[in-house]
């Protein structure tokens, strides 16, 4: 059912944020010159995939976790992408062809070797990744790999129809700030 949900939802999001998708992309354009970001992440049983968002920071910045990305590298209109997260919507993307789902653990590097090892004890990976979760409403992120994976399996336990919801609409209405980035 979740699936379902996660293939309708996000049709909706390309077929009517179509407007919003083509802004930010051509922003990005003036931007960086380079508007979308990909990236290979860990997903479901481990495998790779590629994330793409749009671009938040300086096109030759390190691939590293955001939390060791330096503050420094993000440009003007990346700094609002991610206050208002819509560096995120390109993910819909994701979720549509089965990366993804909207809610379920993020995805992290494959550098992340502790947080790798955190979730794989955890059964994190038998779950596809996601775009929003209770990590991330928590304020949750990838430098507390230990914490992180117990919150990712806590949710994962506990997420039916109800919790998929709530977790979508605190979310939407603003909850989580989003992986911090070193000063």
């Amino acid at each position: 059912m979740i699936r379902c949900l996660d293939i309708l939802f996000s049709l909706l999001g390309l077929a009517l944020g179509w407007p919003l998708l083509l802004l930010i992309y051509l922003l990005g354009v003036l931007d960086t010159g380079s508007p979308l970001f990909r990236q290979i992440r860990v997903g479901r049983h481990q495998r790779a995939f590629v994330l793409v968002k749009f671009r938040t920071m300086a096109v030759d910045t390190e691939s590293v976790a955001s939390h060791l990305a330096s503050s420094a590298a993000i440009t003007p209109i990346g700094r609002f992408l991610r206050r208002s997260k819509l560096d995120e919507l390109p993910q819909l993307w994701n979720v549509l062809k089965g990366d993804m789902s909207l809610v379920g653990p993020r995805p992290n590097l494959f550098n992340q070797h502790e947080l790798i090892a955190e979730r794989e004890s955890r059964g994190v990976y038998d779950v596809r990744p996601g775009i929003t979760g209770l990590a991330q409403i928590n304020h949750i992120d990838m430098s507390t790999p230990r914490l992180l994976a117990e919150t990712d399996a806590k949710m994962i336990r506990s997420l039916d129809l109800a919790a998929y919801f709530r977790l979508l609409l605190q979310t939407v209405l603003g909850g989580g700030r989003g992986d911090r980035v070193a000063s």
